[in-house]
């Protein structure tokens, strides 16, 4: 019985992983990150899509989760409201990258949601770790 239990357990817990990859809440993100954004920051995040390999400055790596920009001013970097804005306004508006195009005119809903997608990608890393 016990010569099951790891490859069972094991199995749970990549099952466990997918089902937090495939959160629903980030589904209509996702169909925008990949058409707007996956071409430059990679299927996972990682800033490693066909177009950002040779990019300079590279596409920053959502995986990791860390965000340099403090975009609302509000003294705290990489809050959901800092995502927003380098999304919608692109990078050069908030002193980085001009190669970060502004996708405001996808309308503040879509925006959100790739914000939610984005976040999500930091934790499917966490969860893959664990």
């Amino acid at each position: 019985m016990r010569r099951f239990a790891t490859p069972l357990v094991l199995a749970l817990t990549a099952l466990l992983a997918q089902a937090a990859a495939a959160d629903p809440n980030v589904e209509p993100g996702r169909v925008s990150y990949q058409q707007f954004c996956e071409n430059c920051h990679g299927p996972e995040g990682k800033g490693d899509g066909p177009a950002g390999v040779d990019a300079l400055p590279m596409p920053r790596d959502f995986s990791v989760g860390a965000f340099k920009f403090d975009a609302d001013s509000d003294g705290r970097t990489g809050t959901d409201a800092d995502l927003f804005l380098v999304i919608r306004d692109g990078g050069m508006a908030v002193g980085g990258s001009p190669l970060m195009a502004a996708w405001g005119h996808l309308g503040e809903e879509r925006v959100r949601e790739l914000v939610a997608y984005v976040r999500s990608l930091e934790r499917q890393r966490t969860s893959a770790s664990d």
